[in-house]
């Protein structure tokens, strides 16, 4: 598939009420072709950072195939969504992260291969004038996969992802979430 057709395809997608995306200016020097997105869970302005999480995701194309690649495609995510301290410290954490990546994948028969990532918990405590703040803690997946075939079934993967880090699992669309987990230092 040409990229032009993929990039086409993929700004004609639409997502779940829950997830802004839109397109953002891809970064240069990665592939001779790419496409970025940015996510925002359930942004309180069409403008704002959510308080529920956020993602970014990034179509990359190159004929050349490269090696770490091992095909013409490659996609590279970040998601991240602020949590509750008790979750942060769940020492299961960043496997159940990966492992709800991998699970949106294959829940959309978005075949890959070649996956690599890190998951990041992070946990704060605010001192001085930011000690009335509390503690907080975050979440944040960084992955990348070579897809096989359409790459559309992997851009929902992703919203997916990023709203099922920010609390909102498969099919809550439209559920009221009761206050936000966001740390007010972010």
């Amino acid at each position: 598939m040409a990229f032009a057709s993929a990039a086409e395809q993929v700004r004609a997608m639409t997502f779940r009420e829950d997830l802004t995306v839109h397109e953002i200016p891809a970064p240069s020097g990665l592939a001779p072709d790419a496409l970025a997105l940015a996510g925002e869970v359930r942004p309180e302005t069409d403008d704002a950072v959510s308080a529920f999480g956020t993602g970014r995701l990034i179509l990359l194309h190159d004929p050349a195939e490269p090696a770490v690649w091992n095909a013409p495609w490659r996609i590279v995510c970040f998601a991240q969504a602020p949590l509750e301290t008790e979750i942060g410290t769940d020492p299961l954490l960043a496997d159940v992260a990966w492992s709800w990546l991998m699970e949106a994948l294959a829940a959309r028969g978005a075949a890959h291969h070649s996956a690599s990532g890190t998951a990041t918990k992070t946990l704060s405590k605010g001192f001085g004038t930011l000690a009335a703040e509390g503690d907080g803690a975050q979440i944040e997946l960084r992955a990348s996969w070579s897809p096989e075939g359409p790459v559309t079934p992997h851009v929902e993967a992703w919203g997916e992802l990023t709203c099922m880090l920010a609390g909102l699992p498969p099919g809550s669309e439209g559920i009221a979430v009761l206050g936000s987990r966001r740390n007010p230092r972010d």
